[in-house]
């Protein structure tokens, strides 16, 4: 993977705080803005823009009169000057000047840092500094309050910790994703039905014995429920090819950033599915093995007000009846398993979604 080495710095906050990161050469400023996100420490709870001298770029509201600033999404990195500005949270105005540095490593990360993150909803670098003032003075009027406040939301900046979430936001290609493409690499002659051919359908068992509870050799793709959702995506997002009856992967299937970047167009940005994917995966990432019923109130408690099934409210049986509609989906791309009655992290939980990777460490 080429990347670009960037150098990202909080302006007007003390102690500093920097990261030095290496983000893939051919990122797109919506997914800068998912690493920028992680690398930093904050946690995506406010509007960001970023700034040159001659643009800026955001992401377009309905409500929001968005003259002379342009949407973010699809624009690459590479099409911005070598210094500009990333602003999050207009209320704080926190400021980050970002530079590119260079060419970074064969691989996305963190390679240096220093500086804790100021905490969300702070008041700028001005209630920051007055923020660890309070922290400082024992005999300070507000100090007993602040350390309440705080609570566990300073934490010193963890070079590894850091690294390790950098490379999750960026992505990484799920195992089942790698052995799917890999069976059909050379094409592969689909039934008369449009389905994978028996051959194909064995060789995944093999590898996915969990996929066909009954355990005897399956006939079918649709014995394995995951394997049948997961030919549909990634046909739906271009990383296969159906020509002349033969179905092989695509040239973009080749590309690790490009097959994250259209697996993740599976879910539709801000959308109820979406987020409740999101918060189901981070959950059990962090967590550790629900019930569905558990599972599905704490997705509920999580998505706060406003979403709605026609007229009503969701419930929590709203949110149970949705994971139960996405399970072969998200345990075809690795993000969970379901071992009745509990649902499990699947080893791409903390690595596709982005909305994933950064809750997976709040929760």
């Amino acid at each position: 993977m080429r990347t670009t080495r960037l150098r990202v710095t909080l302006r007007e906050v003390t102690p500093a705080a920097q990261r030095v990161i290496d983000v893939p050469a051919a990122i797109t400023l919506d997914e800068l803005h998912e690493v920028l996100q992680v690398a930093l420490g904050w946690t995506d709870s406010h509007l960001h823009q970023y700034r040159t001298d001659s643009a800026v770029y955001s992401v377009p509201l309905d409500d929001w009169d968005d003259e002379g600033e342009t949407d973010e999404w699809g624009v690459r990195l590479s099409a911005l000057p070598s210094q500009f500005t990333y602003l999050y949270d207009y209320g704080d105005g926190w400021a980050h000047d970002v530079e590119v540095v260079g060419p970074g490593g064969s691989a996305a990360g963190c390679v240096d840092g220093q500086g804790a993150c100021p905490p969300e909803d702070c008041g700028g670098p001005g209630g920051y500094a007055e923020l660890l003032a309070a922290l400082a003075d024992p005999r300070h009027p507000e100090h007993q309050a602040m350390r309440e406040w705080v609570g566990d939301r300073l934490r010193p900046f963890d070079q590894q910790a850091t690294d390790r979430r950098v490379r999750n936001a960026v992505g990484q290609v799920p195992e089942s994703v790698r052995l799917l493409l890999g069976l059909l690499v050379d094409g592969v002659k689909l039934t008369p039905g449009g389905r994978l051919p028996r051959a194909v359908v064995r060789a995944v068992q093999e590898q996915r014995p969990a996929w066909y509870p009954l355990g005897r050799p399956a006939s079918i793709e649709e014995d394995l429920l995951p394997l049948a959702a997961l030919h549909d995506i990634l046909r739906h997002v271009g990383l296969l090819r159906l020509a002349g009856g033969v179905l092989r992967p695509t040239k973009a299937a080749g590309d690790e950033v490009e097959t994250v970047r259209r697996l993740r167009t599976w879910f539709p940005p801000r959308g109820f599915s979406t987020m409740a994917a999101e918060r189901a995966v981070a959950i059990v990432a962090a967590r550790g093995p629900l019930t569905t019923r558990d599972l599905a109130a704490e997705v509920f408690s999580m998505l706060g007000q406003g979403w709605c099934r026609g007229n009503d409210p969701i419930t929590v049986t709203d949110v149970e009846h949705e994971l139960y509609r996405l399970e072969n989906q998200l345990e075809a791309l690795d993000l969970l398993a379901t071992t009745r009655p509990a649902w499990t992290a699947g080893p791409s939980a903390r690595s596709l979604l982005p909305g994933a990777t950064l809750l997976a460490d709040l929760v």
